[in-house]
């Protein structure tokens, strides 16, 4: 199955549900397709672990200065939990932006990763590699997608051939070539595994302060092979990597609203009001007021 097969069925799907020129559908647990007929702004999102294929227009995904371009038949693996920016940069009426996003089961992968023989890349682990890796999709991929979307997953053979199809979709992702950060990552010892635990903490802990060297300790490294090996992934360091999940966390609460910008600076774990709002505005290009629902310093 070639990615233009692949986006007549998605785009049948998309009809089927309703017809909308612009929107969202989740037909199984873990799918979903996305429709836009407009170019979107650039807007923060946290990625959790992800394979994105675009089957139609174009995007664009940017950390710090890495910037990825995804067109129609390339596929985004995203193995680590990231904070990015994001926009849909090519899309119309006439040829809308079509993508399918697949959930990844790390439980799942980390099954098959044994029957994987990865010697090409098992000798060097000391070298971890980016969390996003993109590339173009394989035409056996796309035909296990393309299969697993078909199915009737409510009905006795979605329930029955499901699980398999999905099993072969990350059997294939796992030998592709963008799945390598994957087969690291899943991988106890690996450098990458580390960094996803280093992510997980700060995760956790992302409106408390982080001593860097502390949690270097933990994770049995030292303070500059993480620094090393966590920009490696992420293109970022540890404390960059906090700052922008609390920012991107905070601009989700001033939009949720209501809340002022005072009190939603403190929940993400800035101390200081006005330090908040110069990091907020250099970051996203407008003061915080501006995305809150409630004034500042008013009450909620």
């Amino acid at each position: 199955m070639n990615p233009a097969e692949l986006l007549d069925i998605t785009c049948t799907i998309l009809d089927r549900a309703g017809g909308s020129d612009t929107g969202a559908l989740a037909p199984t647990r873990g799918v979903l397709l996305l429709r836009s007929v407009a170019p979107s702004p650039l807007e923060g999102t946290v990625y959790e672990p992800v394979l994105c294929m675009v089957l139609q227009g174009a995007k664009q995904v940017v950390v710090e200065d890495a910037v990825v371009t995804l067109g129609p038949g390339d596929a985004l693996v995203v193995s680590h939990v990231m904070p990015v920016m994001s926009t849909i940069t090519r899309a119309s009426a006439a040829e809308p932006y079509v993508a399918c996003i697949l959930e990844l089961d790390l439980a799942l992968l980390r099954e098959l990763r044994i029957d994987v023989d990865d010697a090409t890349d098992r000798a060097d682990h000391t070298r971890a590699r980016s969390a996003l890796s993109s590339g173009r999709a394989g035409p056996k991929l796309t035909d296990a997608i393309g299969r697993y979307l078909t199915l009737d997953h409510d009905g006795s053979e979605g329930r029955a051939l499901g699980p398999t199809i999905l099993r072969e979709i990350y059997l294939r992702l796992l030998l592709d070539e963008h799945g390598a950060t994957l087969r690291e990552l899943l991988d106890h010892d690996s450098n990458a595994a580390l960094v996803a635990r280093a992510i997980a903490r700060i995760r956790s802990d992302y409106n408390e302060p982080i001593a860097v060297p502390e949690l270097a300790r933990e994770l049995g490294m030292s303070t500059s092979s993480l620094h090393d090996h966590f920009r490696r992934v992420t293109s970022t360091t540890p404390l960059r990597y906090q700052k922008e999940l609390r920012l991107q966390e905070a601009r989700r609460l001033l939009a949720s609203g209501p809340a002022t910008v005072t009190t939603v600076a403190a929940e993400v774990g800035y101390a200081s009001p006005s330090q908040f709002s110069r990091e907020y505005s250099r970051r996203f290009g407008e003061p915080p007021s501006r995305h809150s629902t409630v004034a500042a310093g008013s009450t909620p």
